[in-house]
């Protein structure tokens, strides 16, 4: 699996893993100065205040976008833990996360897991299997 990569600022680090990455353009859409994917580095975490910036990363559903603070800390996991299936078949979590994959367990506090069984990135969902044609 490939490796996340960090986006330092003074502020916040932003974290992406693109495998896990589903196009929600959320990011775009609540800060398109941060995260402008025609710029180099595509992510500019000093682009605005470290609390905007933290607010939609949390808006990423597949959870490929994550942040850490200045301070160490990082996201709090909403309670309660929610699940909620896509119409394509997916299963969008929210919450305190435990993930085991074949790579080795990872906690995490938002997930887009495939719902199909055709992802080659399993458990989570990469829109290879049937999630992609609805």
């Amino acid at each position: 699996m490939s490796q996340p990569k960090e986006y330092e600022g003074r502020e916040v680090t932003v974290i992406f893993e693109s495998r896990r990455c589903l196009h929600a353009a959320e990011r775009v859409r609540g800060l398109p100065h941060v995260f402008d994917l025609y710029g180099r580095p595509w992510v500019q975490p000093d682009g605005a205040a470290a609390d905007r910036v933290a607010e939609v990363v949390r808006r990423c559903p597949s959870g490929a976008l994550q942040y850490r603070l200045a301070d160490g800390s990082a996201e709090e996991p909403d309670r309660p833990t929610t699940v909620t299936r896509s119409l394509a078949g997916q299963l969008a979590i929210r919450g305190d996360l435990d993930i085991r994959t074949a790579y080795g367990d990872r906690h995490e506090t938002r997930v887009m897991l495939c719902g199909c069984g055709a992802s080659g990135n399993q458990p989570y969902c990469d829109h290879s299997g049937l999630c992609a044609e609805r």
